[in-house]
């Protein structure tokens, strides 16, 4: 018991007297204000003092225009006693004496032809009530006047009254609110007959204290409890998905690969046209790609001229796509659908002396997808590019079960596929095992000659690889539907551990 009240704070010591009384009436003997005498009930319930429960209560309160309409009167009264005075007058005069706006007046119309005080004639409106009909109040008048009252005690008569007027904007609104029901327990009992022995204490030292004796000598200090509950702190962080970015850049950086970087816009022709994706394939319409109304510069001649003869002729023994290729599609701008645009940017940049070599990229690809648990319109992507004319399949399935399993996936298989720009090419699956089944998450293979020998100058292997980033972290951190990474719910970023240990 010593050490409940040598715990007690200043507040604390305040109120307890006065724990029999409401939240108000302890506000008013205490001279505290509301939020102090709820944070000390707090924590005296944290003390086993006191039960302090919440009751929820619904209280009807006058609204904007209800404040209004209380002082001035509601718009149907105004335009009664207008009425009582030129008993039949026209609609425009009446709206227009009475000082209604155009939805209080149609309100108010509605208000009384509904309780026969009015007829409506020839644009008209005649009075129909009888002296006594003209100055009752109205139920609706009586309530507004009345507030604020407890949900749970209006009459049934009230209760019409508030439906009524529930449908009038801002007239009434109803507020939810949690009233404290305090109850003391037998410890409680025991230090408010203690109460004798509470007595001002140090709560803290200042410099002021420690310079004079006086200020701390005979004097005790507060016990502090440091075992009562205190509210949760959130420290600054990085969002989780960009930590999971930060990991992922320093797999690919330990693995020996450069970070390579570009614009989210990018013309088609870097984004379709140097991959070997045909003008008149299905992936470069509206329904896949977002289009920008603008051309871009196409890049030197002589590279646009080899990408050209990639397509209409073909390279090392092909026969291309056959067709007529054109340069006003090859200039429209799209944001980009994939990073391996940045991998076509980046072949057409080195240098032969520089190879072999190994690049890498993470981030932001748009497509026009349709939005479900794992479709998104704006995802992450992660790239990856190996130079080298002794690379080979087998090289390209290990650097991809690598970084899978530096990213936490032990089980992955492999899977023959198809893209435009990439034989053979393949689709690699990780297992999930809670769900008990596959999940895509790869697209890999080797560039076509179409197009290393345009961008390169020669025909080498080029191991290339897309996983989709956000569907891969997904798992890792338990979210199921890839619309929560970004809803930027604080609760969850709160929450969010990241994985690494």
């Amino acid at each position: 018991m010593q050490r409940i009240i040598e715990s007690l704070s200043p507040n604390e010591i305040k109120i307890i007297p006065y724990l029999n009384n409401s939240v108000d009436e302890i506000c008013e003997k205490s001279e505290l204000d509301n939020t102090s005498v709820l944070r000390a009930l707090e924590y005296l319930h944290n003390k086993k003092i006191i039960e302090l429960k919440f009751e929820k209560k619904k209280i009807v309160e006058i609204g904007v225009n209800g404040s209004l309409y209380r002082s001035k009167g509601l718009p149907e009264r105004r335009l009664l006693n207008l009425l009582n005075e030129k008993h039949i007058i026209s609609l425009s005069e009446a709206q227009k004496e009475s000082k209604l706006s155009n939805d209080e007046f149609k309100a108010s119309l509605g208000a009384l032809k509904k309780k026969a005080l009015i007829e409506l004639k020839n644009g008209k409106i005649s009075l129909n009530a009888n002296r006594e009909e003209i100055s009752k109040k109205s139920l609706e008048e009586t309530l507004i006047e009345s507030l604020p009252l407890e949900h749970n005690s209006l009459s049934p008569e009230q209760l019409l009254a508030l439906k009524f007027l529930q449908n009038r904007k801002d007239i009434l609104q109803i507020k939810e609110i949690k009233i404290p029901k305090i109850k003391i327990t037998e410890i409680g009992k025991k230090v408010l007959e203690a109460k004798k022995d509470f007595q001002e204490r140090i709560e803290q030292l200042t410099p002021e204290i420690l310079k004079k004796d006086s200020c701390w000598k005979g004097k005790k200090f507060r016990r502090y409890d440091i075992l009562s509950p205190l509210p949760e702190i959130s420290g600054g962080k990085r969002h989780f998905v960009n930590q999971s970015i930060d990991y992922a850049k320093k797999i690919w950086i330990d693995m020996g690969f450069k970070e390579m970087s570009g614009n989210l816009i990018m013309s088609s022709f870097w984004n379709f046209d140097a991959l070997f994706t045909a003008q008149d394939h299905p992936v470069r319409e509206m329904q896949d790609t977002f289009f920008i109304n603008k051309t871009e510069e196409l890049p030197n001649k002589n590279l646009v001229k080899a990408v050209k003869d990639s397509h209409e002729k073909g390279v090392a023994g092909s026969k291309g796509w056959e067709y007529e290729w054109k340069e006003e599609l090859a200039k429209k701008t799209v944001l980009r659908t994939h990073t391996t645009c940045l991998s076509a940017q980046m072949l057409s940049k080195i240098k032969e002396k520089n190879i072999p070599a190994k690049f890498f990229a993470i981030g932001k690809c748009f497509r026009n997808e349709t939005l479900d648990w794992k479709h998104g319109f704006e995802f992450n992507q992660t790239e990856g590019i190996v130079i080298d004319e002794n690379a080979n399949f087998r090289h390209l399935l290990g650097y991809l079960k690598e970084f899978a399993r530096k990213m936490g996936y032990e089980k992955i298989r492999f899977r023959p596929a198809y893209f435009p720009y990439t034989e053979p090419s393949l689709e690699g699956d990780v297992w999930d095992e809670e769900k008990k089944e596959w999940i895509e998450l790869i697209a890999a293979g080797i560039f076509r000659p179409e197009v290393t020998k345009p961008l390169l100058g020669k025909a080498i292997p080029v191991l290339a690889w897309g996983p989709g980033f956000d569907r891969m972290i997904m798992k890792i951190f338990g979210i199921k539907d890839i619309r929560d990474l970004y809803k930027n719910d604080l609760n969850q970023i709160r929450k969010m551990k990241f994985w690494i240990k």
